[in-house]
């Protein structure tokens, strides 16, 4: 395994490369991140996409991209394996160095590698990985001893002694099945041993990283609080806790973060990208091209306001980078065409705050 985490200073070395990309780089947990990720959900569980995902991770890891997501269930497990693998090469060749990057993966989704039903019993009931009523959905769970194996699947797969971020993904799953009395034990399992993972060195913080919880109304069933996340992770790990980073989709089509005050904070109404600032809580968006579906077609009106971005893509990008309270915008890319284009988008300055508020305004 690779040793070491992503460090401030040689993230700041890496970013000092790329000095043609104003303002894109970004301190999450204290570490320079630049403003684009790049995610690797999207794609077929073949080695045609693996080769493809290689090519992509090599271009942007050499071309200003230090953070890269992903999650164990992406495409079976080959995501990770891919980041792996390019991973290794890239620092065995000395073309980067471990602390310069931050990696970033999942748990909670099973990680399919053939047959699920079989896996399902054979891997994880039998074996009392996994107790039948811990098993939500006919695919989620978060009790601790399954998180445990999947985080050790995980760095194996990545080949990395410390994973920097490892998120609870999607946990408002789990509110399908129980109450939130329960979900909220759960929650609290789940955070007591990742801050023991913290402390073993295996990961350097966590979080959780949703679909719909934080842009859910308050009283829908999957809702979740970023305050009552931050209070458990207190009570859990103290004043010094490591629950430090969340995940969500926002983009063009999905503002909810930005334009929901859906949040409360000390008893006042706040947008999830409001709270998380309180909260002193880090930000990464996924679907910032909302699957692909914002890479055409926006209206006249949106593109003249991103001037001389030449695709619809870049144009949603900028709009995710230049919202306030976003830290990484994650980009699926599998090409290093694909690389090149979004980083076009980090050669211009975000928009400014009275730029970005006309994009609201008829």
């Amino acid at each position: 395994m690779i040793k070491g985490r992503a460090l401030a200073q040689a993230a700041a070395d890496y970013a000092r490369r790329f000095s043609a990309l104003p303002n894109h780089f970004r301190p999450l947990l204290d570490i320079p991140a630049s403003s684009i990720g790049l995610g690797t959900y999207l794609g077929s569980d073949d080695e045609r996409d693996d080769e493809a995902y290689a090519q992509a991770l090599k271009a942007a890891l050499l071309g200003g991209i230090n953070l890269v997501d992903s999650a164990i269930n992406y495409r079976l497990q080959r995501s990770e394996r891919v980041i792996g693998k390019v991973l290794a090469q890239l620092v065995a060749g000395a073309s980067l160095a471990r602390e310069q990057v931050i990696i970033a993966t999942k748990g909670g989704f099973v990680p399919f590698d053939g047959n699920p039903s079989r896996e399902i019993e054979e891997r994880f009931i039998r074996t009392g990985l996994i107790r039948p009523d811990e098993w939500v959905e006919s695919c989620h769970c978060i009790a601790p001893g399954y998180l445990d194996a999947m985080l050790e699947m995980s760095r194996r797969n990545l080949g990395l002694e410390t994973i920097d971020i490892y998120y609870l993904h999607n946990p408002e799953t789990q509110l399908a099945a129980v109450d939130r009395q329960e979900f909220l034990r759960r929650m609290r399992a789940a955070f007591e041993l990742l801050e023991r993972k913290v402390a073993e060195r295996k990961i350097g913080v966590y979080g959780a990283a949703t679909w719909s919880g934080y842009r859910a109304a308050p009283d829908a069933r999957d809702y979740l609080s970023l305050e009552e996340m931050v209070q458990l992770a207190r009570e859990v790990g103290g004043p010094r806790h490591h629950f430090a980073v969340i995940q969500l989709p926002y983009n063009l089509a999905m503002p909810e973060a930005l334009a929901h005050a859906n949040q409360q904070v000390g008893g006042r109404s706040r947008t999830l990208f409001q709270a998380a600032q309180e909260l002193e809580v880090g930000v990464c968006v996924s679907a910032a091209l909302f699957q692909g579906r914002l890479t055409r077609g926006l209206p006249e009106r949106l593109r003249a306001a991103f001037g001389e971005l030449r695709t619809d893509a870049q144009r949603a990008i900028q709009f995710v980078r230049s919202s306030p309270g976003v830290g990484v915008a994650l980009v699926g890319m599998r090409s290093p065409a694909h690389v090149r284009e979004n980083l076009e988008t980090a050669g211009r300055p975000p928009l400014s705050p009275e730029e970005f508020a006309a994009l609201f305004t008829e």
